[in-house]
């Protein structure tokens, strides 16, 4: 994390405050990536001069003191907790043991993340200490370069995804067509029987996830709808999978589009502009360019041949009608943004590519792939292949 705390140092200069805090659970990206620490209920974490300190229950303090980043861990009874508790509701008394925890490192002022809790903002400021909002958003730009080993990490996790794509690309395969829809074993194939393979293949490779898409006919034309029912056949099924690692906690993120039977002239066309878009977009794949820059080149693709997108219509429903990619890391959705106004790319970030064409009531396609940024172009972490078709 020293790459992390020298941007720490010099946002607290350039922000005139004594230290940057953070009160969340562990769930929280940002907490987790300058504590290095994962609990249920939340903490307190602390840079300053150099050093990160947490603020814990007595409950946590053991296994932060044993599994945390942190340079020293303080429990709250230390600072009068159980006493204060008595006297009023504990959450308020958590929060004036914040204060006395920043008071004893010498911080009058702090700079917090916008997820800053009010409350705790505002307990804060009637006992001293000065709370300005980090309108920089600091640590989230500093967590969007990885290192070798989140890039690892990513790596492990998206392994484990192609071979849940492979299980779920394989029920495809075993099923036949019966009145226009997938059956198998008897009965009909729906989003959910294949969410739930999925879902166990990743939870045997030690991941987890909260949802995926398997989405069929018009539900893949709708943003994020994760599909329902049975799957149709000569139509484009989308299957997008963003498992996160249950031991690292990084994500990895992957789309393929999937037909069984005979895909429409249409639909051939539209995966073959979706898969021209992805390489035209790969072309421009570099640090030092903009994000921006990435999606000029995906939405030049589609404009040419008559479709809608966001940069010629930011309302569109139809075509081209999302980005074409963001970051990915402790969050699934995180920076960088290959979108109009995205961000200078940084050797280290980890981005996904993945266009599409879309008309609602219809369906859509989409090719997904996770790239780590580098100094001349990019390195695939996605081995996948991408065959519209299923046997």
């Amino acid at each position: 994390m020293a790459s992390s705390y020298q941007r720490l140092a010099s946002h607290l200069e350039q922000t005139n405050t004594d230290g940057y805090l953070i009160d969340a659970d562990g769930e929280d990206s940002n907490q987790y990536y300058l504590s290095g620490y994962h609990a249920p209920d939340n903490f307190v974490t602390l840079y300053a001069d150099g050093d990160v300190s947490l603020l814990v229950s007595g409950l946590e303090y053991t296994r932060a003191k044993a599994d945390s980043d942190a340079d020293a861990v303080r429990k709250l009874s230390e600072f009068g907790y159980w006493e204060k508790a008595e006297e009023m509701d504990p959450r308020k008394a958590r929060k004036l043991v914040t204060a006395d925890f920043l008071a004893n490192a010498g911080v009058e002022s702090v700079s917090v993340p916008h997820s800053f809790p009010t409350s705790t903002a505002d307990v804060l400021r009637e006992h001293g200490i000065d709370v300005v909002w980090d309108e920089e958003y600091v640590l989230t730009a500093v967590r969007a370069v990885k290192s070798e080993r989140e890039i690892a990490h990513i790596r492990e996790t998206q392994r484990a995804n192609e071979e849940a794509m492979a299980v779920a690309e394989n029920l495809l395969e075993r099923a036949t067509v019966e009145n226009g829809v997938l059956h198998l074993d008897g009965e009909a194939l729906t989003s959910e029987t294949v969410r739930e393979r999925i879902e166990i293949e990743l939870l045997e490779r030690e991941c987890g996830m909260n949802d995926c898409i398997v989405a069929s006919g018009a539900a893949a034309a709708k943003g994020h709808d994760s599909g329902s029912g049975p799957l149709e056949a000569n139509a484009p099924i989308v299957i997008d999978i963003f498992p996160r690692h249950k031991r690292t906690r990084y994500f990895a993120d992957m789309t393929r589009t999937f037909v069984k039977g005979e895909p429409s002239d249409r639909i051939e066309e539209w995966y073959e502009l979706a898969h021209e878009a992805y390489e035209a977009a790969l072309a421009t794949l570099q640090a030092g360019v903009t994000g921006e820059t990435v999606d000029d080149a995906a939405c030049a693709v589609f404009e040419a041949q008559g479709y809608p997108t966001l940069r010629t219509d930011g309302s569109t429903e139809d075509g081209f009608n999302s980005s074409t990619g963001h970051g990915v890391g402790l969050d699934v959705h995180e920076a960088p943004h290959l979108a109009q106004q995205g961000e200078e790319l940084k050797t280290g970030h980890v981005v996904t590519v993945e266009p599409g064409l879309y008309e609602q009531g219809t369906g859509g396609v989409r090719v997904e792939d996770l790239l780590v940024v580098t100094d001349d172009g990019y390195e695939n972490l996605t081995e996948y292949p991408t065959d519209l078709r299923v046997v």
